[in-house]
């Protein structure tokens, strides 16, 4: 996970990270469409103060693979093979 990287690079260890997504799932032109992510992280680790966790937090959200994915443009090469 993104967040546990950057605790380590940062010098700290979580003790236990419990992290939740979840998904809105509505239908947009007619197609069922994700609409929205909310993320819900939970953690315990020492020596480190709320600014400093939502900081780092919220780099993993911003770095983290998938939410970078969502934000890509995604192109298609499609062919037909006779």
């Amino acid at each position: 996970m993104a967040l546990s990287m950057i605790l380590g690079e940062d010098g700290h260890t979580a003790e236990h990270i419990d992290a939740e997504a979840s998904v809105e799932l509505e239908e947009v032109d007619g197609e069922p469409t994700i609409t929205a992510v909310a993320l819900t992280v939970a953690a315990r680790i020492p020596d480190l103060d709320e600014a400093a966790f939502q900081q780092a937090a919220e780099a993993a959200k911003d770095g983290c693979p998938v939410s970078r994915l969502l934000k890509a443009e995604i192109s298609l090469d499609a062919q037909l093979l006779s």
